[in-house]
């Protein structure tokens, strides 16, 4: 994982000696929106109108944030309105690279070798992290967000005109809730993962790994009583932002992030919560283990020098799940 400094590529990882061994994650930098017919953002952002063909996302099978986005593509039906292009998923001393490897595309729309020169695309003197996911602005030859938490969200309406609009995913009277669970999971859960692997003191991953189980254990019993994180009659942007993290936990984040304390498979509701999840027509073709196993435990040499990746656990994730008989 390597950044740009005024325009020049650096292999560089996370600088933990300045936190004191804890993982610190930056700040995306392409935030403008889209939206429907061009008007602001929801809080005023800048933004172009949404259109067929006109934009572009790039994407790592592996990385739980540009998984949202694949999975709000695919349920609001944008497979055919937003192409998608995957970096290969082993990302060595050049960041996220394209390739010809199964499941990774070549670059269709620059002929770039390597994310960052998408980025210099955009801005030739950038200076920050080289992440996924990315939505390409083909009219305008720049990147209009990298952001994966704005991209569902403009992908939940700014597209209705070639999508589902039956599908929404960030429902006006949910939003408050939804908001309210999402930072609380995103910091314990989805980022807690990050903060427990690439912590580099016995302190520094301490006090985010008993953040993490005690918000696992939270969510069981929650999901014990309600089929959805917010009370509704289908899942809404908090599940699937949850899902993402869950779906790779037992196969990654257990042994490789030393979030051991327990697996998913060992919560009953959080287990079969993720079963339906997974089992929604569509999701399934957005994971793959190959490329979600194959980044982590290969590209993070600093924690698996020898690069082996684990064969198992075995997960079936098809079985039937028991979440039908659960209050909406």
């Amino acid at each position: 994982m390597g950044l740009l400094v005024d325009g020049k590529w650096q292999d560089q990882w996370y600088d933990t000696k300045s936190t004191g061994g804890s993982f610190k994650r930056t700040t995306t930098a392409f935030r403008r929106w889209i939206t429907a017919d061009g008007s602001p953002g929801p809080e005023g952002q800048e933004a172009v109108a949404a259109s067929p063909d006109r934009f572009h996302l790039y994407v790592s099978l592996a990385c739980p944030w540009a998984h949202r986005t694949l999975i709000a593509r695919k349920l609001k039906a944008l497979d055919a309105v937003i192409p998608v292009t995957v970096v290969d998923y082993l990302m060595g001393d050049e960041g996220w690279i394209f390739s010809d490897r199964e499941g990774a595309t070549p670059d269709p729309l620059l002929g770039a070798e390597r994310l960052y020169e998408v980025y210099l695309r955009a801005d030739p003197h950038f200076t920050g992290r080289v992440t996924v996911p990315v939505l390409w602005d083909k009219a305008e030859g720049t990147i209009v967000n990298n952001e994966s938490a704005e991209i569902i969200r403009i992908f939940n309406t700014a597209f209705d005109a070639w999508g589902d609009p039956a599908v929404d995913l960030y429902p006006e009277p949910q939003r408050e809730a939804i908001d309210a669970i999402n930072a609380r999971i995103y910091d314990a859960v989805n980022n807690g993962v990050y903060k427990c692997g690439f912590a580099t003191t016995q302190e520094a991953y301490e006090a985010p790994f008993e953040a993490l189980f005690a918000m696992l254990d939270e969510l069981e019993d929650r999901l014990s009583r309600q089929r959805w994180l917010v009370p509704g009659t289908a899942p809404t942007e908090a599940d699937w932002r949850l899902f993402t993290t869950l779906i790779r936990f037992d196969a990654v984040y257990v042994g490789h992030f030393k979030c051991n304390r327990r697996r998913i498979a060992d919560y009953p509701n959080l287990f079969n919560y993720m079963l339906e999840l997974y089992q929604t027509p569509g999701v399934a073709e957005t994971v793959n283990f190959r490329h979600i196993k194959g980044h982590y435990y290969q590209s993070h040499r600093m924690i698996n020098p020898t690069g082996i990746v684990p064969l198992g656990p075995e997960q079936d994730l098809e079985q039937p799940h028991d979440r039908g008989g659960l209050p909406a």
